[in-house]
């Protein structure tokens, strides 16, 4: 076996990716910071309770779990900030009013998310505190689509759903913890079948809403068929009034808005609203970022504030956004006793620009700099010449 091989789904980021990866993570933080969301930066490791602490099953199966060798309590490695960054806002700023932060970290995964996937995406982000109304919903969506079109992403795709219209008619059933979970299931399947079967025996009208949701989805017009189609309960009624407010909201946005009152991704974790977001003609189908309310979180925390957000993969936006072209860097002789060339480097340097002096001995391997000019003695002078 060759030593140097990494694991499965784990990959290096080479020079070029990196460059692109780094370039949108300072523009999307500088975006953030503009907005007044500061930043933050949780650790990579913590005690697993604290780390999984309001977060559901999913989010314990995909976390990497060992032993602390100092405490030997159970460790895990994050495999995602947001509930991190939900215990820095109630345990460590402990404020009263409106809190924004965001954050750009590693996490780790057990499994991949598919078959193009990364087991260690980069995750960025930024989260919403201490107002549970529709107006910081739609801040955090359109703020989303903001780092979207600041990455230069088109043809974006906003999906938006709402957990609360499934909870609502799981309550007016009265189903159990098992039922309520086959159901779920068979929704997030579109599996009509199913959901006919294990609705029977419901009242016709809540089996007929069960079985509408999974048709639930297109662009806001589907918001009148669904108060058509479900019964008139005052948390449908709310989540609906929600949705159509976002509508309206998002309007001015170069996205599509579409509706989905079927997507109940993250439902255990999630309290209300959830959108994802997909860029036209990406490489990977998967969504480029995601996002929810998620107030129960909070209240795991042992402070019940409500909380919205969203988290971008920055790899995976890297690769959907167009490659845009770079300057070259400039070669410089090696010189480090001529004042005026070092002077002018420096000037150089301040500028923007990339320069680069070329050691003793390694002409021949000029091309590998990737420089498209160097700087060369005209006169008493150095000047700028293209290679």
């Amino acid at each position: 076996m060759r030593r140097w091989l990494l694991p499965e789904y784990i990959d290096d980021v080479l020079p070029a990716e990196a460059a692109r990866i780094e370039r949108l993570r300072r523009r999307l933080l500088d975006l953030f910071a503009a907005h007044g969301y500061a930043l933050v930066m949780p650790p990579l490791l913590e005690y697993l309770e604290s780390l999984l602490t309001g977060t559901g099953r999913d989010l314990d199966l995909r976390t990497f779990k060992l032993v602390d060798q100092l405490s030997g309590r159970m460790l895990g490695i994050r495999a995602d900030i947001t509930p991190q960054v939900a215990r820095i806002d109630a345990h460590l700023l402990n404020r009263t009013g409106v809190t924004r932060l965001c954050y750009c970290g590693t996490v780790l995964h057990t499994l991949p998310a598919g078959v193009d996937g990364t087991r260690e995406p980069l995750q960025l982000g930024a989260e919403l505190f201490g107002h549970a109304g529709v107006e910081s919903d739609l801040e955090v969506q359109r703020l989303m689509l903001k780092a979207l079109r600041a990455a230069r992403v088109t043809g974006v795709h906003l999906d938006i759903g709402h957990v609360g219209v499934f909870r609502a008619l799981v309550r007016a059933a009265r189903l159990d913890g098992e039922r309520e979970s086959e159901v779920f299931r068979a929704v997030q399947a579109k599996d009509a079948a199913g959901i006919a079967r294990l609705t029977r025996g419901l009242p016709r009208g809540l089996q007929r809403a069960f079985s509408a949701l999974p048709e639930l989805s297109g662009d806001r017009r589907v918001l009148a068929t669904a108060r058509r189609a479900l019964p008139a309960l005052p948390a449908i009624h709310r989540a609906l009034a929600t949705l159509a407010t976002l509508a309206r909201g998002l309007a001015d946005l170069d996205a599509e808005p579409g509706f989905d009152l079927g997507e109940l991704r993250g439902y255990r974790y999630h309290s209300g609203v959830v959108f994802a977001a997909y860029a036209r003609g990406a490489s990977v189908a998967a969504a480029i970022a995601l996002g929810g309310r998620y107030d129960e979180v909070g209240k795991a925390f042992g402070r019940a504030r409500p909380a919205t957000g969203f988290t971008i993969d920055l790899r995976a936006l890297a690769a959907a956004a167009p490659v845009s072209r770079v300057k070259g860097a400039i070669l410089a002789p090696y010189a480090p006793r001529d004042q005026e060339l070092q002077s002018r480097i420096v000037r150089l340097r301040a500028s923007g620009n990339v320069v680069i002096e070329e050691l003793p001995g390694h002409r021949a391997q000029r091309a590998e700099l990737g420089c498209d000019r160097r700087l060369v003695r005209t006169g008493r002078t150095w000047k700028l010449a293209k290679t």
